[in-house]
């Protein structure tokens, strides 16, 4: 049978976001004060391993995550979860932008607003309000070519058209 912390690690890595530790105690079937100790040893054992992950206290609660030296693989790893309606609002503005906020609702209808938020968010566009108006300007960042590798676009056509 698996000590007090080590469930408790597997319990932060199943849920994968922050839990308190009423939850913890909750999941773990101990009380809050053994669950307490429980993530201090856990979180000392992470502190004095070379492992990527680490436990993480935060005002959520205590989570188990990705130390920040590792982040950047998450990008280049983890496939972005983009729904069809914000992949077509990408590629309007990758294909006419930069061009207005309001240029780009009326192309794409309304729920283009929530599109744009998003994927601003994930970094792929920037948005900056234009002088004359209050409208802004939408256009890719670099991180649009790069996340769907349209650099290497012309060598896969060329190697294409050779076979």
């Amino acid at each position: 049978m698996p000590n007090l912390a080590t469930k408790i690690e597997a319990i932060l890595y199943l849920k994968g976001q922050p839990l308190s530790i009423g939850a913890i105690a909750e999941y773990a079937g101990c009380d809050r004060d053994d669950a307490k100790d429980a993530i201090i040893e856990l979180m000392s054992d992470y502190a004095h391993r070379d492992s990527a992950l680490e436990v993480v206290e935060s005002s959520d609660g205590y989570s188990l995550q990705l130390r920040s030296p590792f982040q950047n693989l998450v990008e280049t790893l983890v496939p972005l979860n983009l729904g069809v309606g914000a992949l077509r609002t990408l590629a309007a503005i990758a294909l006419k932008g930069p061009l207005t906020q309001s240029d780009l609702v009326n192309m794409r209808g309304s729920g283009a607003y929530q599109h744009v938020q998003e994927l601003v968010e994930l970094g792929f566009i920037r948005k900056r309000r234009q002088a004359d108006s209050r409208s802004y300007w939408l256009q890719v960042t670099d991180k649009f070519p790069q996340y769907f590798e349209l650099n290497q676009l012309p060598q896969q056509l060329n190697q294409a058209s050779e076979s």
